[in-house]
Formats: C-alpha cells, sequence, structure tokens
C-alpha cells in the first residue's frame, strides 16, 4: 500500500518538474535572443553615454515591478543616460502597474518604453507604462491601447464603485499625458472605450515621441532631445553609446515563474494532493513533504496574484471531498464533487477575465482530471486495503482450517500449534480456529 502511494506521489512530482522546467526553458531562450547591443568594447575604446536596457514580454505582475524599480536603481547608481525598456505585454494587474508608474515618474534617469520587437504590443497595463515614461517609442508593425478596466466577472465597469475606479484610471493616465506633453484625449479613450491604435497612427496622434526600426534607431532620433526630470531638466547626449542588456536574474526567474497563474494552480493542485495522500497513508513522508513545499510555492504566488476567494474555498473544498471518499462509502459521488469543485474553483481562482492572465483551460482540464484520477486511486487503494481479511495476527487465525495431530497439537500454515476443544478429536480431524488466547488456539471440530 505505501509503495503504491509513493510511486503515486512520485510520478506525480515527475510530471510537475517537467511543466515547470518547461516554462523556465522558454524563458532561458527568450533571454538569450533579446540581447540587443550597439557598441562593445571591441568597437569603440570611449563611451560618451551609458544605456541600461531591459526586456519585459507578458504579463505584468509583481516580479516585473521588481525588475523594473531594480534596473532603475542600477541606472541611478551607475548615473546611465537613459534606461530602455522593450515592451511586449498583454496587459497586467493593477498594483503592480501602479507601482511601476510611480517609479517611472520619480526616476532620477530618463525612462524610455519602447514596444518592440515588431508584432509586439502595449496592452491594458502596458498603455499607463508607456504614458508614465519620460520618452514612448513603438517598432513598425506593433500596437496600443485597450486599457479599459474590467470586473472579475468579465462585464464593463458600470457600477458605482467601478464607475470611480475607472475614473480614477483616466486621472492617472492623463496626469501622466501631462507631464510629458501627449496626447492626453487618445489616453481616455483607450481607459474609457478600449481603442487601439498602430505605430503609425500612434505617432500620428502624438501618442508616442518616435518610431524606430531598431535601437540604433532609437538613441539617434532620442539624442539631443530635452526631458524633464525630478530634480533636473537635461538634454539627451548619446553621440557614443555603451549599451548594457540587463538580463532577469535567477531568483526573479524562479519568482516569475512560479507566479504565473498556470503554474501557481500546478503547485497547488501538487501541495494539495501530497498532503492528501499523506492522510491516506500516513508515514509516507514523502507526499507530505513535496505537498508543504509546494503549498509554500502556491501562497507566495497567490498573494502577487488577483485571487478570487470563492474560487479558492471551491479548491479547499475538492480536497475535503477527496480526502471523505475514504471515510464515507459514497460509491464515487465525493469524489466526482471534488473533480467538479476543482474544475469551477480554477476556472473562477484568478480574478480576471484577460485570457493570458487567466489559468490555461487546457493545463486546467488536465490537472483536474489527473488529480481526480490520483485520487480515485487512492481511494480505491485504502478502501480495499482497509476490507481485505486480516492474514497474520489473532484476526489472521480466525477462520482458517487445521489439521490435529497428537498431544493436542494442530498443523496450520506449515507449524504445529497447540489446541484447546469442547469436541472430541481424533489425529487427522480437520477443524476450524475460532479463536485465539496468546499462543493457544480454540478450534472446534468439523462435520464430515
Amino acid at each position: 500500500m505505501r509503495t503504491r502511494m509513493t510511486t503515486i506521489a512520485i510520478v506525480w512530482l515527475l510530471i510537475s518538474i517537467f511543466v515547470i522546467t518547461t516554462y523556465a526553458a522558454r524563458n532561458d531562450q527568450y533571454d538569450a535572443d533579446s540581447v540587443d547591443t550597439v557598441n562593445d568594447e571591441s568597437t569603440s575604446a570611449t563611451y560618451e553615454a551609458l544605456v541600461y536596457t531591459l526586456t519585459i514580454d507578458g504579463a505584468i505582475g509583481t516580479v516585473t515591478n521588481d525588475r523594473i524599480e531594480l534596473a532603475i536603481e542600477e541606472a541611478e547608481d551607475n548615473d546611465a543616460e537613459l534606461l530602455v525598456v522593450f515592451l511586449d505585454t498583454p496587459g497586467g494587474f493593477t498594483k503592480p502597474t501602479w507601482s511601476i508608474c510611480k517609479s517611472i515618474l520619480n526616476a532620477h534617469v530618463p525612462v524610455c518604453m519602447y514596444i518592440a520587437p515588431p508584432g509586439a504590443r502595449a496592452g491594458s497595463a502596458g498603455v499607463y507604462m508607456t504614458y508614465a515614461s519620460h520618452f514612448a517609442a513603438m517598432a513598425p508593425s506593433t500596437n496600443i491601447g485597450a486599457a479599459h478596466p474590467v470586473s472579475g466577472g468579465g462585464q464593463e465597469v458600470d457600477s458605482l464603485m467601478n464607475e470611480k475606479i475607472t475614473n480614477d484610471a483616466v486621472a492617472q493616465i492623463k496626469a501622466a499625458a501631462d507631464e510629458h506633453g501627449r496626447n492626453a484625449e487618445w489616453a481616455e479613450n483607450a481607459v474609457r472605450e478600449s481603442v487601439s491604435i498602430t505605430d503609425r497612427e500612434a505617432l500620428e496622434l502624438n501618442v508616442i515621441d518616435f518610431r524606430a526600426e531598431n535601437l540604433d534607431d532609437l538613441l539617434e532620433q532620442i539624442n539631443g532631445h530635452t526631458v524633464k526630470l525630478p530634480r533636473e531638466t537635461r538634454t539627451m547626449d548619446l553621440s557614443n553609446p555603451k549599451v548594457i542588456s540587463l538580463s532577469i536574474s535567477f531568483v526573479h526567474k524562479i519568482l516569475d515563474i512560479i507566479t504565473q497563474p498556470d503554474i501557481a494552480f500546478i503547485l497547488f493542485s501538487i501541495g494539495s494532493l501530497g498532503i492528501m495522500l499523506e492522510l491516506y497513508n500516513p508515514g509516507s513522508i514523502l507526499p507530505g513533504v513535496a505537498g508543504a513545499i509546494c503549498l509554500i510555492l502556491s501562497f507566495y504566488a497567490f498573494q502577487a496574484l488577483p485571487i478570487n476567494y470563492a474560487g479558492l474555498a471551491l479548491i479547499i473544498l475538492s480536497i475535503i471531498l477527496f480526502i471523505a471518499e475514504i471515510k464515507i462509502v459514497s460509491h464515487g459521488i465525493l469524489t466526482i464533487g471534488g473533480v467538479i469543485s476543482l474544475f469551477f474553483g480554477g476556472l473562477m481562482l484568478i480574478d480576471t477575465v484577460d485570457p493570458s492572465l487567466q489559468i490555461s483551460r487546457s493545463i486546467l482540464t488536465t490537472i483536474v482530471l489527473l488529480v481526480g484520477v490520483v485520487a480515485a486511486i487512492a481511494s480505491y487503494l485504502v478502501i480495499r486495503a482497509a476490507r481485505r481479511q486480516p492474514s497474520t495476527g489473532e484476526e489472521g487465525m480466525v477462520g482458517k482450517t487445521a489439521e490435529v495431530r497428537t498431544n493436542g497439537m494442530v498443523y496450520i500454515n506449515g507449524a504445529l500449534w497447540k489446541a484447546e476443544s469442547l469436541d472430541i478429536l481424533s489425529e487427522g480431524d480437520r477443524v476450524e480456529i475460532v479463536s485465539m488466547d496468546k499462543l493457544t488456539l480454540k478450534v472446534k471440530k468439523i462435520d464430515k
């Protein structure tokens, strides 16, 4: 029984490690391919300007906020002339977006938000970040817009409270537009009406400052422009720049992985299943340890995500139903209820309607089916073990048949046992074991 439970836990862990490693490998490949430099030490010996670049790809979250804040600090500490953020995002969560905009507006180094490479977009949160930046640029074949707030249920924001949220968002983006002299009217339309425009339209409407083919082109266009910083007004001197690409750190890479909604759900499912298997078979250790680690990681991810607590409650209910299956004879009804509860809990877990920020339907379905199958198998093994007739000890001897030998001894299971009976026994008689008192069997004669 314990061996089977451990095997199930190991298989589940291997599946989880494979999924998480796949995410890490994908991120590694992007970071390796996204380095963009203008000059290096082999082409020029003297540099007049230091330019840092940072690549942001994907949903805007807590890790993104940390990376941009650290990049700004790094640029300020080294007296950099400019920080260029390569941006490609479908949107993100409100709290980290406001924090990023605040950091950019108060930065003592100019920040340029560059929507690139071709095909990239700055949706929702990306619009606010672009407007907060000192310089805004887009590569060809990119787009920007669709910043209308939506509720967790997917309806447009029209209640009194949500209208206040929308008005607050409009006020923030218009304030940023006024600060940097950009089109405030279009910014308001992007928030209220979810309008989107291309790179050419953005340049014509004064939504961005530059349309650049690449980083070289961007730096050439920014060179000579004047920018207002909190403590000074600076004229950009990028005639001979040294470009340093800031890659994502190992810690941030791990945090970025586990704060993905899909990974957070997988970790919570693994953790819950591990605890469940440990309760099924106390002392197996591995499921409990792995489950506890995964639960702690998932709780960290949840604090960085907009969690719908109704969805979280449904997931917890599903685990309770799986555990109750071994205590209550429901003929599989509790397991089915647990699967349904887990599925709808996963659908509701992330409080947003942005598809890029929700749990993938394919991953949700796969995890729900795997958890359901593992829970069903574990329940079957536990119930079968509980109903199995004992084969050792006193319970294992009662009801078995033995053969009478001489001197009050009976033969059973390859050994002689001392026996007592109210019947008259003769050698060769067949007897049934009624009970066991220490090492003495109480038997009764079986009629021929």
